[in-house]
């Protein structure tokens, strides 16, 4: 039997289609508990390479006949060989081309809905890491808000659209992933914009967002109005566009809310985080579509791929929104936290401009999961 390749594309398009799937991921114990290819309907079976070595004979009445079964390793190489020997005993399997780095930087674009003056805005869905970015697009020009660093997705997708790239946002100082910002700007003469708050270390120049700002595209009425709301990070700024969308940064999440303890101010921030969420963001809306910077698990995802949800009913169903107690809500937001982001202290350092790693640094830096909320 030859064995057959699956691309990230074709995986996430069974996510977004609930099919079942069965994932043979042969690598280490640690490294598939700490992050693993998450469907409605995957099951999965984790047993080293190193342990088939010998033969896959053992696992092979371990796979179903009824399901595709994928097998999985990190880069690719290991999952070929398994595949092979799986295939010689007679199973129809496939490999996931790229293995779980490719899995890390795919980008699925998702159509959100309209915006004034013709325009669009479109969601990018980082799948395999939990990062959402988007793009605002109007009469030929497009905004880009919290870019990743996989930046040719973003060009190629607004040379498509045939619109010119004129701003360029980060919402906060990202700590779990690199930013695409300032190089997308770089490259497309764009306005780069952050939080001046956030980038008192930064070793760049940018424009500074601060509340209250207000940039058109398009020369049309679309209007990206900020909106300062720290807690995150002393910076984090969310944006209002079109009085439709809320994009919410790493503040407020479909699940959950953000955490403050990334650049070790949890104590500090946690009042902040408190004000924007209970008192900001309570006079906005109830109709304004949430548009988060992260989700946390594949069930946030929407029947199209996308994530977001109107805040009126995140204030119904949101529990970091509904603690009456500022003692508790303090406890919950500094005690009841997951493990911190890997590398996230390079991460940031990065993103300051203060190290400049390879490529294949960056992708070290940036595996595993996004850690950037609650529990």
């Amino acid at each position: 039997m030859t064995v057959k390749q699956i691309t990230a594309k074709e995986v996430t398009k069974k996510i977004i289609d609930k099919e079942p799937l069965f994932i043979l991921d042969v690598r280490n114990e640690a490294d598939f508990k700490d992050w693993k290819i998450e469907g409605h309907y995957f099951t999965h079976l984790n047993v080293p390479y190193f342990e088939l070595l010998d033969g896959v004979e053992d696992v092979l009445e371990q796979l179903p006949k009824d399901k595709d079964v994928l097998v999985v390793c990190a880069k690719e190489g290991s999952s070929i060989m398994i595949a092979e020997m799986l295939s010689e005993a007679g199973r129809d399997v496939s490999y996931l081309e790229g293995g779980m780095k490719a899995w890390s930087e795919y980008l699925e674009p998702v159509r959100v809905g309209d915006i004034n003056g013709n325009g669009e805005l479109y969601q990018f869905v980082r799948i395999g890491k939990g990062c959402l970015s988007y793009m605002a697009v109007s009469n030929g020009e497009a905004a880009i808000i919290d870019a990743t660093r996989m930046t040719d997705v973003y060009l190629d997708f607004a040379k498509e659209l045939g619109a010119k790239i004129t701003h360029v946002f980060d919402t906060h100082l990202h700590a779990d992933h690199i930013s695409g910002g300032r190089r997308i700007a770089e490259e497309t003469g764009a306005a780069y914009w952050l939080p001046p708050k956030d980038a008192t270390e930064v070793t760049f120049d940018y424009e500074p967002l601060v509340d209250g700002n207000e940039v058109r595209i398009g020369d049309t009425s679309i209007n990206i109005h900020t909106l300062y709301s720290p807690g995150h990070t002393i910076g984090s700024t969310s944006f209002v566009i079109d009085e439709k969308y809320l994009l919410s940064g790493d503040i407020l999440f479909i699940d959950s809310i953000g955490r403050p303890d990334l650049a070790g101010m949890a104590e500090d921030w946690v009042g902040d985080l408190r004000e924007s969420l209970y008192k900001r963001y309570r006079k906005l809306s109830d109709e304004l579509i949430v548009l988060p910077a992260h989700f946390m698990i594949i069930d946030e995802l929407n029947e199209d791929g996308s994530v977001g949800k109107e805040l009126g009913i995140l204030f119904a169903e949101n529990h970091g929104l509904n603690i009456e107690s500022e003692t508790e809500f303090r406890r919950l937001v500094t005690e009841n936290l997951p493990p911190q982001p890997n590398s996230y202290h390079e991460i940031r350092q990065t993103n300051m401009g203060k190290m400049t790693p390879n490529l294949e640094q960056q992708r070290e830096m940036e595996i595993g999961p996004n850690r950037c909320a609650v529990r």
